[in-house]
């Protein structure tokens, strides 16, 4: 039979279990008990199968020993147990069919009738716990190797790039090296070259040897002469426009040291090229047509430079002029002396190349002869050139000379005359020789 508590039992009892009640809510709800559905209990009729109904009071202990897993049976029962409907009457929320009375809430043995366990459940939570974290170490191991793989490329670039950037330092050393090597070659070639054009020798294609040349001797000094005229020309343009801006006696003296030296160059050429080709040196093959007819020992006359300037430096000082015509003097005694030893000079190897007696021709004793005469006429030939030499030394101590007894404007003046006066001569054999032939 089944029994129905009334609602005043109802309301004290849940007046009794209030506070058990509220134990609920902290129920784990993942198996669908909601704290709404235990207030709604009461629209569902409980059976109780036992005759007495215990009306003792519930600690609120026992509420918190019911766990998830009660609930969720409870609720699984409620859904299969069709509801009892009568009027005028309560459900009772005490009785529950099958149940006994409701100290039996704590009693262990309720979980086994409930077919969702904690065992189960526990096992699921575990598995999908253990999915969740061997997914979590699978992820953290591919990072780990694809950190790792990332880690070896930049090393073995950073690698790369060193191995790269110290072939480049060796690259550049051995450049840098081998510039130097070619500006100390270049260095010793220009030398070899400056030599060779001084003594009038040129190297020898093979670049072994070489040779000395009459004609290569002569070709080289005019082609060093040419250049030194160039280099004379704008020197001269230089002190010329200083003179007309009315610059200091520094800057002009600075210019004229600058052409003295420029002079002790030509000086120097000369006596080199004397030794290889003196013929072509007293000749004047390197001047102008109307330079040679002027020409003495191979080169100008002191004393007729002296006569011309003298009369473009005034006004001059009576210690100047005295100086000056001390200096033209001497100059000319020198002079005397040189075209004297000339001269005899000519006059003896004449004689010497005229001797000889008249035998048959191609006989031991005429050859005999022959190359004794040539042989004496080679030694003279070396005292043409000692001449040469001498006439060069009278000229450059001229214009030194001359330099110490003028002011420094005075000095700049004299050699832009001389300048000009050779000037004037080389353009009247341009113009001789552009003349029109009838």
């Amino acid at each position: 039979m089944l029994a129905f508590v009334s609602s005043h039992q109802i309301i004290e009892k849940d007046s009794m279990h209030r506070s058990g009640l509220s134990d609920l809510v902290a129920l784990d709800q993942s198996g669908g008990f909601r704290i709404e559905d235990l207030t709604n209990l009461n629209m569902y009729p409980l059976v109780n199968q036992k005759t007495n109904i215990q009306t003792g009071t519930i600690g609120p202990l026992q509420f918190t020993s019911f766990n998830a897993n009660v609930v969720a049976s409870l609720a699984a029962r409620d859904r299969h147990q069709p509801l009892h409907h009568q009027s005028g009457t309560q459900p009772d929320l005490t009785d529950f069919s099958g149940s006994g009375n409701i100290d039996n809430w704590d009693d262990p043995n309720m979980v086994d009738t409930s077919p969702r366990t904690d065992t189960s459940t526990d096992e699921e939570r575990n598995r999908q716990l253990e999915q969740g974290q061997d997914a979590i170490v699978a992820g953290s191991d591919s990072s780990e190797r694809s950190k790792d793989k990332s880690d070896r490329k930049t090393l073995r670039r950073l690698a790369q790039n060193r191995e790269a950037a110290r072939k480049s330092r060796l690259r550049k050393k051995a450049y840098v090296q081998q510039l130097e090597s070619s500006r100390l070659k270049l260095s010793q070639l220009e030398q070899e070259v400056q030599r060779v054009h001084q003594q009038g020798i040129f190297i020898s294609s093979s670049g072994d040897q070489t040779h000395p040349a009459g004609g290569n001797g002569a070709l080289a000094f005019d082609m060093e002469y040419a250049r030194w005229m160039e280099e004379q020309d704008r020197r001269i343009n230089d002190l010329r426009a200083a003179v007309s801006a009315h610059a200091s006696d520094t800057d002009l003296n600075t210019l004229v040291e600058g052409i003295m030296s420029h002079y002790d160059d030509i000086f120097k050429l000369k006596g080199i090229a004397a030794k290889t080709d003196v013929f072509h040196m007293l000749s004047g093959m390197w001047k102008t047509p109307a330079e040679r007819c002027f020409l003495w020992l191979g080169g100008f006359r002191s004393s007729e430079l002296l006569k011309l300037l003298a009369s473009q430096l005034e006004p001059l000082t009576e210690q100047q002029l005295e100086g000056i015509c001390n200096l033209q003097q001497s100059s000319l005694q020198a002079e005397d002396a040189l075209s004297q030893g000339m001269e005899a000079l000519q006059q003896s190897l004449a004689e010497t190349l005229a001797s000889g007696s008249l035998g048959p021709a191609g006989s031991s004793g005429n050859v005999a002869n022959y190359m004794g005469q040539m042989a004496m006429a080679m030694g003279k030939l070396g005292t043409l050139e000692s001449f040469l030499r001498q006439a060069d030394n009278l000229r450059q101590q001229t214009l030194q000379q001359l330099r110490r007894i003028l002011t420094t404007r005075q000095s700049a003046r004299a050699l832009l005359a001389i300048h000009d006066y050779i000037s004037r001569l080389r353009a009247l054999s341009s113009l001789w020789l552009a003349r029109p032939h009838e």
